[in-house]
C-alpha cells in the first residue's frame, strides 16, 4: 500500500468521527490538522470523509471563513455564487426562497442540517424554504450536484445541500457582533464554544432585522396606491453538544429553534390580472430541529457505527387581508443507523438503514412512512483509480418500493495535476402529502395514486492544475432526463404523472492564486432545461450564469473581497401567472466587503451590496434590494 494511500485512510478514519458521526462534529478551526489543511475533505459525496481530489462527484465546499469574508448573513446569499445553482427569492430577506440545481425543479434538492432532513412536509411541494436560515453558526456547506438518491433517497434528483454547524473544542471562546445599515437593518450575534474534559459545547444566538425593503414594483400599484415596504425579523438559537464517554464511544446532541416574522405584500385577486394588495400580509414561522446520536468505533477504528434520532417541526401561520388565518404544520421523525467498515487498506463498505415518518396538519391531517436501506463500496485500484458505487432501496407505504444507484469513478494523477471524472446515477422525488391528499373542491382534487418522479443523469469532466497548482481549470458536462413529473392533467382538475424534462449544461471554473495574499476564482455555468412535452424552456432557469470572487489580504489586518454575479435572461411568469410566459432580463451585481482587525480581539467590518444600484426583479414582479451599505463590529474573547 502506498504512503499516500496510508495517509488518506488514516485521515479518513480520524475525520469520520469528526465530521459525520457525532452530532457535535462540525470542523472547528482549532481541530484542523496539518493533513486536512493540505487536502479539502468532503463528506456529502460518499457519506465517508474523502479528499476532494479523489471524488468523481461535482461538489462545492463553502467554509465559515469564506462566508465571513463576503459577510453573507443569510443562507440564500451564500448559495447565489454556487455553480449550477439558481436562487429565486420573492423579495428581500425572509421572503420565500427556492433553489433550482442543474435545471431541476425547486423541490428536487435534498437539504440536510447537521444530519436532519429539513424539507418541509407542510409545503405543497415539500421543498425547503432557504430564506429562513441564517449563517451565524455555519461551519461549512457542501453542495453536491447530480442525482444522489442512491445514497440519500427522495428529493435528491438535482443534488444535495449539506449544512454543518460549528462545534466546540479547546478552551472556552466567546464572540459577539453587531451590524447596522440600509433598509433599517440591525443584526446581532453571540456565541460561546469550547470543551471541558469529556464535554464539547457550542451555543449561538443570532438576530436579523430588516425593517424596510422595497419589493413591489411601482408600475404594478394602482393609481394613487402607496407602496408598503417589507419587513422581517429572524431569531435563531442553536446548540451542539458532545460527550466522550470513552475513547471509542461518544454521544451527541444538536438542537435549533428559529422564530421568524415577515410582513409582505400579497396579491389582490378581486381584479384580473391580480394587483399587489393594498394591505400587507403576515407570515410567522416557528421551526424546531433536533438530533441525538450515539457513535461507537470498534476493531481499532475499522468499524464506525452511528445511531441517530432526528426530529423536525415547522409551523407557519399566515394572515392575509380579508381571509381567515391559516396554520400549516409539518413534522418528521427519523431514526437512522450507519456503519463504515474498512474491508482492506483500499476498500470501505458503508451500510445504512433509515425509518422516517412525515406528517402534516393544515387543517388536513395525513402522514407517510418510508423505510430505507443503502450500501456503498468506496475503493482504490492502483495508484490512479478511485471509485464509489452505491445502491439504495426505499419502501414508501403509499406507492411501494424504489431502487436507485450511482456509479462514480475518477482517474487522478498527482504528478501532472490532472483529474478525469464521470458518474451516472438515478434519482426520485416522492409525491408530497398535499399532492396525495389535499383537495380544493369543487375545482381541484388530490390524486392518491401518484407515482414518484424519477430521473437518470450522468456527467463527465476534467480538471487540470498548472503553475505548481497555483492555477487550476476545469469543466464538467452534465445531462439529466426526468420522467413522471407531477403536474396537472389534461382536465386541469387533478395531479398526474404526465411531465417529462431534460436538463443539460456545462459547469466550468478557473481558480488562480497569483500570490499568497490574493485568490481569484471565476465560475461559468451553462444550463439548458426543456419541457419535453410542450417543447418549451422551463421557467426560472437562466441559460448563462457567471461569478467572479476575489479575496485580497492587503495587510495583516486588512482583508478585502469583491464578488460579481451575472445572470442572462430567463423565461418567467408575472406575479400571479395570469401571463404564464414572458422574457425576463438578466442582470449583474457587484458586492464589496472589507474587514480590519483593530486588535486580535476586535474587528470592524463593512460591505456594500449591489454597488452600482442595479434595479432588477427575480422573480418577475418582485424587486431585489438596491444599493445597500452596512457596517459593524465583532469582538472575540
Amino acid at each position: 500500500m502506498s504512503t499516500g494511500l496510508t495517509a488518506r485512510r488514516a485521515l479518513a478514519s480520524a475525520l469520520l468521527a469528526y465530521f459525520v458521526l457525532p452530532a457535535w462534529a462540525g470542523g472547528g478551526e482549532e481541530a484542523a490538522t496539518g493533513a486536512e489543511a493540505l487536502q479539502l475533505i468532503v463528506v456529502t459525496a460518499t457519506r465517508i470523509p474523502t479528499p476532494e481530489a479523489e471524488l468523481a462527484s461535482s461538489v462545492t465546499v463553502v467554509t465559515a471563513e469564506e462566508i465571513a469574508v463576503q459577510q453573507r448573513r443569510t443562507f440564500a446569499d451564500v448559495l447565489r455564487n454556487i455553480p449550477g445553482v439558481n436562487v429565486v427569492q420573492q423579495g428581500g430577506p425572509g421572503s420565500v426562497t427556492s433553489v433550482f440545481m442543474r435545471g431541476t425543479n425547486s423541490n428536487h434538492t435534498k437539504v440536510l442540517l447537521d444530519g436532519i432532513d429539513v424539507s418541509d412536509p407542510s409545503n405543497a411541494n415539500a421543498a425547503f424554504d432557504f430564506g429562513q436560515l441564517l449563517t451565524a453558526d455555519i461551519e461549512r456547506v457542501e453542495v453536491l450536484r447530480g442525482p444522489q438518491s442512491g445514497l440519500y433517497g427522495s428529493d435528491a434528483i438535482g443534488g444535495v445541500i449539506n449544512v454543518i454547524t460549528r462545534s466546540g473544542s479547546g478552551p472556552m471562546k466567546a464572540a459577539a457582533s453587531v451590524e447596522g445599515g440600509s433598509f433599517n437593518s440591525f443584526n446581532q450575534t453571540a456565541g460561546l464554544s469550547g470543551s471541558q474534559d469529556a464535554l464539547h459545547y457550542a451555543a449561538n444566538v443570532a438576530h436579523l432585522h430588516s425593517g424596510a425593503v422595497p419589493v413591489t414594483p411601482l408600475d404594478l400599484l394602482g393609481l394613487g396606491e402607496r407602496r408598503i415596504d417589507d419587513s422581517y425579523d429572524n431569531l435563531t438559537v442553536s446548540t451542539k453538544l458532545g460527550l466522550d464517554v470513552t475513547q471509542s464511544f461518544d454521544l451527541g446532541l444538536v438542537a435549533r429553534y428559529t422564530s421568524t416574522h415577515l410582513h409582505y405584500t400579497g396579491e389582490d385577486y378581486s381584479t384580473f390580472p391580480a394587483l399587489p394588495a393594498a394591505q400587507q400580509s403576515e407570515s410567522n414561522t416557528d421551526q424546531y430541529y433536533g438530533r441525538a446520536t450515539a457513535h461507537l468505533a470498534s476493531l481499532q477504528g475499522a468499524v464506525n457505527q452511528t445511531l441517530g434520532v432526528a426530529f423536525m417541526r415547522n409551523q407557519t401561520a399566515t394572515l392575509q387581508p380579508q381571509t381567515p388565518e391559516t396554520l400549516n404544520t409539518g413534522e418528521r421523525v427519523k431514526v437512522d443507523w450507519q456503519a463504515a467498515v474498512r474491508l482492506a487498506g483500499t476498500e470501505t463498505l458503508l451500510l445504512g438503514v433509515e425509518d422516517a415518518r412525515d406528517e402534516i396538519s393544515q387543517p388536513l391531517s395525513a402522514s407517510i412512512r418510508i423505510d430505507s436501506g443503502y450500501a456503498e463500496l468506496q475503493s482504490q485500484l492502483g495508484e490512479h483509480w478511485f471509485s464509489a458505487l452505491n445502491v439504495r432501496y426505499d419502501d414508501n407505504d403509499r406507492f411501494g418500493g424504489k431502487v436507485t444507484y450511482r456509479i462514480a469513478p475518477a482517474w487522478v494523477s498527482t504528478a501532472t495535476g490532472t483529474k478525469l471524472k464521470a458518474s451516472i446515477g438515478t434519482g426520485f422525488k416522492a409525491p408530497t402529502l398535499s399532492e396525495l391528499f389535499q383537495d380544493f373542491a369543487p375545482f381541484f382534487f388530490a390524486n392518491p395514486n401518484l407515482r414518484p418522479e424519477s430521473s437518470v443523469g450522468y456527467d463527465a469532466g476534467v480538471e487540470q492544475g498548472l503553475a505548481g497548482n497555483r492555477l487550476r481549470v476545469g469543466a464538467t458536462y452534465y445531462h439529466n432526463r426526468i420522467r413522471d413529473l407531477i403536474t396537472t392533467d389534461v382536465t386541469g382538475t387533478t395531479w398526474a404523472n404526465v411531465g417529462r424534462a431534460t436538463t443539460d449544461g456545462v459547469e466550468s471554473f478557473i481558480a488562480w492564486q497569483p500570490v499568497g495574499q490574493l485568490t481569484l476564482r471565476v465560475d461559468y455555468t451553462y444550463t439548458q432545461a426543456t419541457d419535453d412535452v410542450l417543447q418549451q424552456e422551463l421557467l426560472r432557469r437562466p441559460r448563462h450564469k457567471g461569478t467572479l470572487n476575489a479575496t485580497w489580504q492587503a495587510t495583516d489586518a486588512l482583508l478585502l473581497n469583491v464578488n460579481v454575479l451575472a445572470l442572462s435572461g430567463w423565461v418567467d411568469g408575472n406575479r400571479d401567472f395570469s401571463i404564464p410566459r414572458l422574457d425576463a432580463p438578466g442582470y449583474t451585481t457587484v458586492n464589496l466587503a472589507a474587514a480590519f482587525d483593530v486588535t486580535r480581539a476586535l474587528t470592524v467590518f463593512g460591505r456594500v451590496d449591489n454597488l452600482f444600484d442595479r434595479h432588477y426583479q427575480n422573480p418577475v414582479g418582485f424587486l431585489q434590494p438596491a444599493l445597500g451599505v452596512f457596517a459593524g463590529i465583532r469582538a472575540k474573547l
